[in-house]
């Protein structure tokens, strides 16, 4: 199989995995509802994922690096398949609860996906397929709500089977046309490493340049998720859209990310440096924040998320393709686990931190995601500097 038609294998099955997720996560507080999930119990029944997700998932990028990462990627699509089934069946709060966890616990799809694309590109591509891989799961999560919206009027636990369905349509795809993108040397050098070690979520933070890139990708996401609370409120009570407008406005947000990614390439040969494309979008990122802070009608507000959408789409595939550039070959799995680890915590503390700022008032959100950006210019900051020590 030609990489560029592995690339597109992974591609689909990023879509249509991402696709379940963006079916079930606008429908789990009214569903849940009934089983006792509120406004606080949907905060614990997210952490209940992230915190599986933090400690598992470098130990399936270890695995994936043991035994390849087609396998890994098949088993953890299969466990995203009973996390929904168990959301159809679900019963009591518990079942909730087992079904966030099972998923945060196979939840590795992301980060192999991520190993994958850095096993079969080369340097100069990097950053090129990971915009693409990053686009792909974009896609999934902007179409994901409309789809589950469409098929909650066939019945309220359809859009969790159909999800499911569609993680199984995933498996599949990866065990019959998914190539192993990991080297046999790889698998062989690693037969031997520990599986259970949570030390890499240590050690790994302390490799020069990677540790900067995962400390910034923690900050940056946790903006982001900040940000997102803020957006919700505010088009809820400053701007009065119905749940339908705020869907609409947020599938604008998500596709001006995607549409950023595509262009990746291009911006790429127009600035060749990748910490210097990451610091400028960084800055963009943060004035826009603040602008969304200080907006009061719906124009000023979608410029200032328009801008901040389309800059923070360059954080992924800049950040991916710096750490996969200089990781070890044979960690690639590993790697990439303890990353999206930070990145699963990330997503936890945002809407705790929005939560805390909504208690003083809205534009607060905004501010603490803007400051929450700044802080992460120190280690673009210091990846730079790590660069120039490299070229020296």
């Amino acid at each position: 199989m030609k990489v560029g038609k592995a690339l597109w294998v992974l591609l689909f099955i990023a879509v249509i995995n991402s696709m379940g997720f963006g079916i079930i996560i606008p429908l789990l507080l009214s569903y849940g509802k009934k089983f006792g999930v509120n406004k606080e119990t949907i905060g614990m029944l997210t952490a209940s994922f992230s915190i599986a997700q933090f400690f598992a998932t470098p130990v399936m990028g270890a695995l994936s690096d043991r035994i390849g990462r087609k396998w890994i990627m098949a088993l953890s699509l299969l466990g995203s398949c009973l996390s929904f089934i168990l959301f159809g069946l679900a019963n009591s709060l518990l079942f909730l609860f087992i079904a966030r966890i099972v998923d945060g616990i196979t939840g590795a799809n992301i980060s192999v996906a991520q190993a994958m694309v850095s096993d079969m590109s080369t340097a100069k591509e990097r950053a090129k397929n990971f915009g693409l891989l990053g686009s792909a799961f974009g896609f999934g999560y902007v179409i994901g709500p409309a789809i589950g919206g469409l098929l909650s009027k066939l019945g309220e636990r359809v859009p969790f089977f159909f999800a499911a369905a569609m993680a199984l349509l995933g498996m599949v795809f990866a065990m019959v046309f998914l190539t192993e993108t990991s080297s046999d040397k790889t698998r062989k050098d690693n037969q031997n490493t520990k599986l259970f070690d949570f030390s890499p979520l240590i050690s790994v933070l302390k490799i020069p340049a990677i540790g900067a890139s995962i400390f910034m990708g923690f900050l940056l996401t946790t903006a982001q998720f900040t940000m997102l609370i803020g957006f919700q409120t505010f088009c809820a009570e400053q701007l009065r859209l119905t749940p339908v407008q705020t869907g609409l406005f947020y599938a604008g947000f998500g596709l001006s990310g995607i549409l950023m990614q595509l262009l990746v390439p291009w911006i790429s040969k127009l600035v060749s440096n990748k910490s210097w494309i990451l610091l400028i979008s960084t800055v963009i990122c943060s004035a826009s924040m603040v602008w969304c802070g200080l907006a009061t009608a719906i124009v000023g507000f979608a410029i200032g998320i328009g801008i901040y959408g389309l800059f923070n789409g360059l954080r992924n595939p800049m950040l991916n393709a710096i750490i996969a550039d200089r990781m070890d070959e044979k960690e690639r799995g590993l790697v990439m686990g303890v990353n999206q680890s930070y990145a699963a915590i990330g997503q936890t503390i945002g809407p705790l931190l929005a939560s805390a700022a909504a208690l003083l008032s809205l534009p607060v959100i905004f501010y603490v995601s803007a400051a929450l950006i700044i802080g992460s210019l120190f280690y673009g900051w210091r990846l730079k500097q790590s660069e120039i020590a490299v070229n020296i």
